[in-house]
This record gives C-alpha cells, structure tokens and sequence, in this order.
C-alpha cells in the first residue's frame, strides 16, 4: 500500500464533511463516500479502471469507518 492512500483517506473525510454541513442528507454519506472514494481511486491509478475500483472502495469505506469511529467515540466522551 502507497502512502498517498493514506493521505486521500482524510482528504475524503474533510470534503463529506463539507458537503455535510452544506445541507446534504447525512444518510447518503456513505454512499457518497464510495463514489467520491472510486474517482480518487481511479485518478490515483493513473485511469486503470480495475484498479481504481477497488482502491476507491477501499479508500471510501475507510473515510466512512474512520468517521464513523471517531464520531462514536466523540459521542461517548461527551456523555
């Protein structure tokens, strides 16, 4: 695994984020996050489509699991 994965995980998570807060449904994040995650993915893989599926997948469901732990844990301090 490159690095630059790494980097595009948080990048995602800043950018749903900002589509959050700008009045999108919530419930949709995911969603949202997997398809944002294939285009980085497959910008990432120089257009291989295969390749870039996959790591798009991979990049969008750790920006969600990644938010959605935080979130949880934010939540239980807070409590």
């Amino acid at each position: 695994m490159d690095y630059i994965e790494l980097v595009l995980i948080p990048v995602l998570i800043g950018i749903l984020e900002a589509i959050k807060r700008s009045g999108f449904n919530s419930k949709f994040i995911p969603i949202l996050s997997i398809i944002i995650g294939i285009v980085f993915g497959i910008f990432y893989s120089g257009f291989n489509i295969k390749e870039g599926i996959i790591t798009g997948i991979y990049i969008g469901l750790s920006a969600v699991g990644l938010y959605s732990g935080t979130k949880s844990v934010i939540e239980e301090i807070k409590q």
